[in-house]
């Protein structure tokens, strides 16, 4: 059985609070296909973050669980099989079957100071 997400942390950060299911969180992402590296989403784009409540359905599943233990600031890329993705159905420009990566950026947790990063 094959991994349905892969996770790469690319700028660390140290806080005493990370990210948990039912936090309300930020998150800047750029969204590409891994077949052809084309982008098809990115809030960097718009300027803002997209905010939603981690474990809730509320995103597709290989959010949910790949942002979970991360501090704001924290830098991750995420590679997720279709199966935690758009399955078979596809989204807009995403074709069916597709293995999506996101670099993303946790931005804030809601109620957290972003002064709890341990940074100086």
């Amino acid at each position: 059985m094959r991994q349905h997400l892969k996770t790469e942390v690319l700028t660390p950060k140290e806080c005493t609070r990370k990210t948990k299911a039912g936090d309300s969180i930020h998150v800047h992402y750029r969204g590409t296909l891994e077949k052809d590296g084309s982008e098809f989403d990115a809030s960097y784009n718009r300027g803002s973050p997209l905010a939603f409540t981690v474990g809730q359905g509320q995103v597709i599943k290989g959010w949910d669980q790949g942002l979970l233990d991360m501090c704001p600031g924290e830098k991750r890329k995420l590679t997720i099989q279709p199966e935690w993705a758009y399955g078979s159905r596809g989204a807009g420009p995403i074709p069916a079957n597709s293995v999506l990566i996101f670099e993303s950026e946790l931005v804030s947790i809601d109620g957290v100071k972003n002064d709890d990063r341990g940074e100086l």
